[in-house]
């Protein structure tokens, strides 16, 4: 394994080699910071402790530095923190049973210069590495730019691979922008109410967050519970807990496709669907 920075690593929750866990995985989820992949798939990780057959790799591709912090971690340092947060998302892979954890360790300016292809080489690597039949990253329309980063790196490693090589799934992940706004027609749900306790556990291993001054524990599980309240207004909910994905797989079909159009499509698929609704009430008043 040759990433770009020389001190990105592959983590094995439980020792073992690298390679073997990195050869078995099956569902692949490409983040951006340490806590992400918590938040944005927790699905396809209780899926995975479920199933015999299916195992889960996670893959932060920045370094963790930047992140706003108080209380106990006021005064640490970038280096400082990067090391906590790294701990953190080891825990979290052993907590979870990952197969592997994959830090690529590169600083977020690197990510989101378009004209630095050191991510897109990295997580390509990681990809043929790991060959995964389904992969899960951050959507298109979330609001936090190494986010966004993220996804489009990932899909233009995906397009980089030999056409037999490629995922056959890629599922866009709700972390900092919900997709509730999806028309439900539009809307991937993932069933996140198995193992409640681990879901918690997951999310609670990310002190340095939590204490530093962000409740991303609570917010994401009360977010799948409000997913799966306000998702039917006339039944009963199938669930108690869901998140919402988008797919994304037509951007490894059709790699003439731009991202832009992409979500494009879907957000004037909403609008659409707002305005025949005002259309169709208002109608003689």
């Amino acid at each position: 394994m040759d990433f770009s920075d020389p001190h990105a690593r592959i983590y094995v929750p439980g020792g073992g080699d690298a390679l073997e866990a990195l050869i078995k995985t099956t569902d692949l989820c490409v983040a951006a910071h340490q806590d992400d992949i918590e938040i944005m798939a927790y699905g396809p990780i209780a899926a995975c402790l479920d199933e015999q057959n299916r195992f889960f790799t996670g893959c932060v591709v920045s370094d963790g530095a930047g992140s706003p912090r108080s209380g106990p971690y006021a005064d640490f340092t970038d280096e400082q923190m990067k090391a906590v947060r790294v701990t953190e998302q080891e825990n979290a892979a052993r907590i979870g049973g990952y197969a592997a954890q994959a830090f690529l360790n590169l600083p977020s300016s690197i990510i989101k210069d378009c004209g630095d292809a050191s991510a897109v080489r990295d997580i390509a690597q990681l990809l043929l590495l790991t060959m995964p039949e389904t992969v899960y990253t951050h959507n298109l329309a979330d609001k936090h730019d190494t986010h966004v980063a993220v996804t489009l790196r990932v899909i233009e490693a995906i397009r980089r691979l030999p056409s037999g090589k490629r995922p056959a799934k890629l599922y866009a992940m709700e972390v900092w922008r919900g997709l509730d706004w999806l028309c439900d027609e539009h809307k991937t749900v993932f069933d996140t109410s198995g193992h409640p306790n681990l879901a918690a556990a997951l999310l609670g291993v990310y002190d340095s967050q939590i204490t530093g001054g962000k409740r991303y524990d609570s917010a994401a599980l009360g977010r799948r519970l409000a997913n799966a309240t306000f998702f039917q207004s006339h039944e009963t909910d199938d669930c108690p807990s869901i998140t919402f994905a988008l797919d994304m797989t037509e951007m490894i079909d059709d790699t003439t496709r731009t991202p832009e159009d992409f979500i494009r499509k879907y957000i004037e698929g909403f609008a659409d669907e707002v305005a025949q609704r005002l259309e169709q009430l208002g109608t003689g008043h």
